[in-house]
């Protein structure tokens, strides 16, 4: 599947190529009732212990919770929830923000920044291969299944820590030439988290703290479990069996993020409306088209979002899933919508939590 990349606009000097998109049309009144109505359609289309649905409509939020298990000792809408693949979205964010601020380039090779003495190979995979997944890198490392075997149904990426995956990047080979196919990787997002880190001389944690969750005032956001009373509990398929709290080894970038539904609002709401954002630069640009791939190039992607059109516009969403839970991140600047969305059973065949997401952004 070959790509065509646009040029990237995040760099320290300002934005090239496509301006932001406007701020939406002013601000209609908001039928509170007919959106619980929504909302409460919603949850109730979930089958899943917990569901909450989180909806910002020009900043008016609603939120509505409910699920087959009974109502835990802590609010559901106050517990922290794993968001999986949905975590890439702060860390596109954060790559925004360091190139725009010019401490990285997105053109920069990832095992330059890695291994300093490394020499230049004819191909290299730059960051923004990487926050782009069209790095030419499997999905996993090679040797991954191996090693998570033994935690496969609790676990598995916990046992492949930080300097395996950095080791698994410096000796992989990419099965195509960088730049040239598309195909969603966890262990690229991973590899750039690392090297973010070592471009910067911060561990992870702190970086995607000072450089995001701070600025946007997200208290609620944790890139490690604090348990029960804390954390929901995720479920297996069968929405009984509990699992444990996941943890990601190495692939921290990929989908360490935690955070309770109104935290995940305002994430959403600084997307909407930048200009109110000490992060305005890099929001804006996270919205700018980057690549566009499949047949007629219809599928179209940001350094952090998948973007679809609509009748009022773009939106953008992205959508993550661990052995126990899911979430749905999505927002719609034409019709000044945010929706976080997330559930406490692990994904299976004709799953309704993410169709029905969709299509409450999609029509809000």
């Amino acid at each position: 599947m070959t790509v065509r990349p646009a040029p990237w606009p995040g760099g320290p000097h300002g934005a090239t190529g496509t301006p932001p998109a406007p701020e939406g049309p002013a601000e209609p009144p908001v039928d509170a009732e007919a959106v619980r109505r929504r909302l409460d359609a919603a949850v109730a289309a979930v089958d899943a212990p917990d569901v909450v649905f989180a909806l910002s409509r020009h900043g008016h939020r609603t939120v509505r919770c409910g699920g087959t298990a009974p109502p835990p000792p802590v609010p559901r809408a106050e517990l922290r929830y794993e968001i999986g693949s949905a975590s890439k979205t702060f860390t596109g964010l954060l790559f925004a923000q360091l190139t725009r601020a010019g401490v990285i380039s997105g053109g920069e090779p990832a095992a330059a920044l890695l291994d300093p003495g490394r020499g230049r190979s004819r191909d290299p995979v730059t960051l923004v291969h990487l926050i782009t997944h069209t790095s030419g890198l499997p999905a996993l490392p090679a040797d991954f299944f191996l090693r998570a075997l033994p935690t496969w149904r609790t676990n598995p990426y916990a046992g492949y820590p930080t300097a395996r995956v950095v080791d698994a990047f410096l000796r992989a080979r990419p099965r195509h030439r960088p730049g040239t196919r598309w195909h969603y990787s966890n262990f690229a997002v991973a590899v750039l988290g690392h090297a973010l880190a070592a471009a910067t001389a911060t561990p992870w944690e702190d970086l995607v703290a000072s450089r995001v969750l701070r600025p946007l005032g997200l208290t609620g956001v944790a890139l490690r479990p604090a348990g029960p009373g804390t954390d929901a509990t995720g479920h297996r398929k069968d929405g009984t069996t509990r699992t444990p709290p996941l943890v990601v080894g190495g692939f921290q970038a990929a989908g360490a993020v935690r955070a309770v539904p109104h935290d995940l609002l305002t994430f959403l709401e600084a997307h909407l409306d930048p200009s109110r954002s000490p992060l305005a630069g890099a929001l804006h640009a996270v919205r700018r088209p980057v690549l566009r791939r499949g047949f007629g190039h219809r599928h179209t992607h940001t350094v952090a979002w998948f973007q679809h059109p609509t009748e009022h516009g773009p939106m953008y969403f992205h959508c993550g899933a661990t052995l126990g839970q899911q979430a749905f991140l999505g927002f719609h600047p034409g019709t000044g919508t945010a929706l976080a969305a997330v559930c406490t059973r692990r994904f299976r065949a004709r799953d309704a939590f993410v169709p029905t997401a969709y299509a409450l952004l999609a029509e809000s």
